[in-house]
């Protein structure tokens, strides 16, 4: 957070906030937890007793929606939201015990596709928010698209144009060929899918918004461990990209065709952000994607 003088502002602030919504909501917090990049989240009591989680984010765009999707989930494959203050980014949510990670689980990766694909189908069967409450997938990805190309012009990081140009028009083309639209969770990893008693398994941390369902499962299939570290990998992702889809009830080509998309704005991110080397890797596996999925 210190690399920018937004960030180091509110790390200046974020004392101060946290001990005004400690009082102000009568919290008792624990020592903090790590791994974050951009919040601050502790264990916390209420004046019940009820264990929760108090989250302080800093204001950003992608922050902005996760209490209204909390909300719109009703705590139907997510946490519950409790308490929400807008204005100091504090929202105080459901605490997951054990909270195991879904990545560390030691079930077979088949097994936790399939547990975590049930939980997102759980997710999208919530009603979307009034209009305007989120952001809308289509919007969000021409933005994408223009800056992948933008990047591509500015950086010249050596990638294959033509692959980078498939990605940026899958980002425009895509969400405007869905057949329904979802709040999508928007970074639905294995690490945020945490074990807990009120169900086996439940979702943090989104970045929603409504859209495309197609745009949620590329974090969840190149997560949950490394099928690319296979001599080939393509039986492995046909295979795992077809268990996600049966149930989801989703095309697998379609989710294929998403994961370009999105491996390609995250790789040109990695270039502008001084990481070319990270990029090209993901360009790679988007390159084999794009093969399974007849583009």
């Amino acid at each position: 957070m210190r690399r920018t003088p937004s960030g180091r502002a509110w790390l200046d602030r974020l004392p101060g906030i946290v001990r005004e919504i400690e009082e102000r909501w009568e919290l008792r917090l624990g020592a903090p937890f790590h791994g974050g990049s951009c919040s601050w989240v502790a264990p916390a009591a209420g004046p019940d007793g009820e264990p929760a989680v108090l989250k302080v984010t800093w204001p950003h765009r992608e922050a902005d929606g996760e209490a209204p999707a909390l909300h719109a989930w009703g705590s139907h494959g997510a946490v519950r939201l409790h308490r929400w203050d807008r204005e100091r980014g504090a929202l105080l949510i459901e605490r997951c015990d054990p909270g195991t990670r879904l990545d560390d689980s030691p079930l077979p990766p088949t097994e936790r596709l399939t547990i975590a694909a049930g939980l997102l189908r759980d997710l999208w069967a919530a009603p979307t928010p009034p209009d305007g409450r989120l952001e809308h997938v289509g919007m969000v990805c021409a933005e994408w698209a223009d800056l992948v190309q933008e990047r591509m012009i500015r950086l010249q990081p050596g990638y294959d144009p033509g692959l980078v140009a498939l990605g940026a028009d899958l980002l425009r083309k895509l969400p405007a060929t869905a057949t329904r639209e979802v709040v999508v969770h928007g970074d639905f990893n294995p690490g945020n899918v945490l074990a807990s008693e009120r169900r086996p398994w439940l979702a943090i941390d989104p970045k929603p918004m409504v859209g495309d369902p197609a745009y949620d499962p590329w974090p969840l299939l190149t997560q949950i461990d490394d099928p690319f570290e296979h001599p080939d990998p393509r039986p492995l992702l046909r295979e795992r990209y077809a268990l996600v889809a049966e149930v989801l009830g989703e095309d697998p080509a379609r989710l294929m065709a998403w994961a370009v998309a999105r491996g390609v704005e995250s790789a040109l991110w990695y270039a502008d952000h001084d990481e070319v080397e990270d990029g090209a890797e993901l360009l790679a596996e988007a390159r084999v994607l794009a093969e399974l999925a007849g583009l």
